[in-house]
């Protein structure tokens, strides 16, 4: 076997953990993260111990060019693969090599559309031209790297024999992994099981290569169909956190593995190697960079996934937890959230938390965290696991900000409006401003409306806690929308008011950073919701 070549037999009894969030997951509408957020989300998915991270498409501009190749060099000693997007082309396939070449485990993963209506209306190619362009760019491919996927997008609206034959010219040119992805999310999983089955029957040399799945949840049935192809033998998911993706979204990552971990017998007996106590913390980071909540009865990371209500569960969970749960809520880091700290607990206790936690933080880091925890601390009680996490993750997101709220005050009482004022600084210079509305939040918005001088639209507003009990910190998730683009914000604070300020911020600061020429200028106030 040369060093280019899987060990199948290797890998029969476990699936491969390809994550693709920093790729598909950030085309999410208003999803996209500044390059030090995707490099906070790759150290996330390192500690996670997922087999692969395409951290990008690197053709698609400098900036992803740059993170990925930054990624590619702190993969050192994680022993997880780096993979570059490629479309079957030179150009794509050379920036993705280039990209790549840091990691100590690299992949290019080049692609091409198979299904007769790409064919003819995306790509104007005959079937014969596609064998070729695929000939091309696998065997351009694997003169770069040893290790080379190859997808057929649309796989599962192409005709299968053809893609038989266009899976084994990948193969016999040098491709290691061949994924099937269900582009738009339009199989079921009794046709997707009868095409995994085929193909590894019918592509040359199937039992050298491992087949993946990259499924889409248009019609619901992501995972549904993710699983149902590593019953019929694939040994690669692809997947990102909390689902995250174009349209409705990505096979869940935290869904297939915490199914794998509980029926895994009745799907070949195939498991993976992420460490499940950090899906939580994880999911958390990439919701609150992403600005994309996660919903409260999502499974396994939802607010609500081990939350029992009903009085005859709640008697069952008293008597014995597995009347009403199949999984231990510890086992994917909820178990974490348990940890009480005070203001007396001390430095020392501080660090020992984040520690068992799993947050490994620089000096300058911790001592900001560590300020931070203790101003928590004079708000609340008791300080768990998820407030420590929610914080560090908010911290995350704060160090990079533009715009920083240094006060507000708001006051409104019954039938009336409410009134706000605010100071914002940016750059060492502060602005103020006064703003009015149908409710604190609604008065405070449109002060930092008025502070600022930008007019945008808030097209998104959700408030969760973090933990339960009446001082549970609040975060909150937006997105506003400005000259046609939508910009996501987080904010983190006991006051769901000040979280939703600082969330706006937030997404204003995306806005100050992607567009230099923008001014902030006082200007009147105007409407920000739809």
């Amino acid at each position: 076997m040369s060093d280019g070549e899987i060990n199948v037999s290797a890998v029969r009894d476990r699936v491969i953990v390809f994550d693709t969030t920093l790729r598909d997951g950030e085309q999410s509408p208003g999803a996209t993260l500044t390059a030090e957020e995707k490099l906070e989300v790759a150290d996330a998915l390192f500690k996670l111990q997922v087999d692969v991270i395409e951290a990008g498409f690197p053709a698609a501009s400098p900036g992803d060019f740059e993170a990925v190749r930054e990624i590619a060099r702190r993969s050192a000693g994680t022993g997880v693969t780096i993979a570059g997007l490629a479309r079957a082309n030179k150009s794509d396939i050379e920036r993705a090599a280039q990209a790549v070449a840091p990691a100590e485990k690299a992949r290019i993963h080049t692609f091409i559309a198979t299904s007769d209506i790409h064919l003819k209306y995306k790509l104007r190619m005959t079937r014969e031209q596609v064998i070729e362009r695929v000939r091309e760019a696998v065997t351009l491919a694997r003169s770069y790297v040893e290790d080379v996927e190859f997808s057929c997008e649309d796989a599962t609206r192409s005709d299968r024999e053809y893609m038989a034959e266009v899976f084994s010219v990948a193969v016999e040119c040098g491709a290691t992994t061949l994924n099937v992805p269900d582009t738009v999310g339009y199989t079921t999983p009794f046709e997707y099981y009868e095409l995994i089955s085929y193909l590894k029957e019918n592509v040359r040399g199937a039992e050298n290569v491992i087949f993946s799945v990259h499924c889409h949840d248009d019609l619901g049935m992501a995972t549904a169909n993710t699983l149902i192809a590593v019953k019929a033998g694939a040994r690669q998911v692809e997947v990102t956190m909390n689902g995250i993706g174009e349209r409705a979204g990505n096979t869940s990552l935290e869904e297939v593995v915490m199914a794998l971990a509980t029926r895994g017998n009745e799907l070949g007996g195939a498991q993976t190697r992420v460490v499940t106590e950090r899906l939580v913390p994880t999911s958390r980071l990439v919701s609150g960079l992403t600005g994309l909540a996660v919903q409260a009865n999502k499974a396994i990371v939802g607010s609500n996934a081990f939350a029992h209500e009903a009085g005859i569960h709640q008697d069952g969970m008293l008597k014995e937890r597995t009347t009403y749960e199949i999984m231990n809520p510890a086992d994917v880091g909820w178990e974490g959230k348990s940890l009480v700290l005070g203001k007396h607990s001390g430095r020392a206790g501080f660090r020992a938390a984040l520690s068992d936690l799993g947050i490994k933080l620089d000096d300058e880091a911790m001592q900001s965290a560590y300020e931070r925890f203790l101003e928590l601390a004079d708000r609340k009680k008791h300080v768990t696991g998820a407030d420590i996490e929610a914080l560090i993750a908010d911290q995350q997101v704060v160090s990079g900000s533009a715009i920083h709220l240094d006060d507000f005050s708001v006051t409104s009482g019954k039938g009336g409006d409410a009134n706000a004022m605010v100071v914002v600084s940016r750059d060492g210079q502060q602005f103020a401003g006064r703003g009015t509305g149908n409710g604190p939040i609604d008065a405070l918005l449109g002060a930092i409306d008025s502070a600022l001088g930008l007019e945008t639209e808030l097209v998104y507003f959700q408030v969760e806690a973090v933990t339960p009990g009446e001082d549970a910190q609040g975060q909150v998730h937006v997105r506003v929308r400005h000259d046609g683009q939508t910009y996501s914000g987080h904010g983190l604070a006991t006051d769901t008011v000040e979280a939703s300020a600082k969330a706006y911020l937030a997404a204003i600061g995306h806005i100050a950073s992607d567009q230099s020429e923008v001014v902030l200028a006082a200007t009147s106030s105007t409407s920000r919701w739809t």
